[in-house]
């Protein structure tokens, strides 16, 4: 991305905009829509977080999160970009930056799940799960009720 943007990538963690990261997870997306803020602070904090900041202000418009054991394993959650500044390059700015964090980190795998951006994740090397692996998962209590917030 050009460096005229009035966007910026971070990596640092106390830039985050906890409240700011909260509304807009628990307001703007299908998968977590209602998820409690104590909650998503336990996630952030468990997790490697991520924004896009405007230059002038510094307001976060844009987050995400990485899972990760460091070595072998990581899992791209809460992608979410600001709705009323989708369409301006700010997804591809911030999952440019994810990739480009945890490149070194050699991962034999990083999964995301989506339902709505293929396209925009395709652009960065992911592609359906189709290896011979027969994924499972285990729900937890709280899965599909409002304090889930998966």
């Amino acid at each position: 991305m050009n460096d005229d943007s009035p966007y910026e990538f971070s990596t640092d963690p106390d830039r985050i905009d906890a409240a700011r990261v909260h509304e807009l997870v628990s307001e703007h997306t299908y998968w977590a829509k209602g998820r409690p803020r104590e909650v998503m602070d336990a996630a952030i904090a468990g997790s490697r977080p991520y924004g896009v900041f405007r230059r002038d202000t510094g307001e976060q418009v844009a987050f995400a999160r990485v899972v990760t054991d460091g070595v072998t394993f990581a899992w791209l959650a809460d992608v979410i970009v600001d709705p009323a500044r989708r369409g301006q390059g700010i997804g591809k700015r911030l999952v440019a930056g994810v990739v480009d964090d945890i490149e070194p980190l050699g991962l034999r795998r990083t999964l995301l799940a989506t339902a709505d951006a293929h396209g925009l994740y395709e652009q960065f090397g992911w592609a359906p799960v189709d290896d011979g692996y027969k994924w499972m998962e285990r729900r937890g209590p709280g899965v599909g009720t409002k304090e889930a917030g998966a």
